[in-house]
């Protein structure tokens, strides 16, 4: 059996299952980040699905790319690393990601995530919805 990480088991084979609804998240669109080149986003879970009380996005960050400093004024963000390594500055600290680093992020706290040489995966969550 081939081993796959969690953001690829996600990604090819994961699903949204609700009450009355099965959505596959193949089928699911990849995002370019509208500020930051060499990331992508893929949204499985949004604020509509929630009430607004939560979102989950896949996110993918090329070798050498960066999101940029910035804030999210209203959430508070959870960082899971499944793939990749690379680095997340946030309240003065320098935060190391690797598969299996969990982050928090207090809402309007400015941060920025670098990806190591091999690029970086997560799962970013966000405390109410983010989209």
């Amino acid at each position: 059996m081939e081993h796959r990480n969690l953001f690829d088991q996600l990604d090819a084979a994961g699903r949204l299952r609700l009450p009355g609804a099965d959505s596959p998240f193949e089928d699911l669109p990849w995002n370019r980040h509208p500020d930051f080149e060499g990331v992508e986003l893929k949204h499985l879970v949004t604020g509509r699905e929630t009430g607004g009380q939560f979102s989950c996005h896949l996110v993918r960050v090329a070798p050498g790319k960066t999101i940029g400093t910035h804030a999210h004024p209203a959430q508070t963000e959870l960082h899971e690393i499944a793939a990749g390594s690379g680095v997340c500055l946030s309240g003065g600290a320098r935060l190391v990601y690797e598969p299996g680093v969990v982050s928090i992020l207090p809402k309007g706290e400015p941060h920025e995530v670098k990806a190591g040489p091999e690029g970086l995966r997560l799962l970013a969550k966000f405390v109410p919805a983010l989209l």
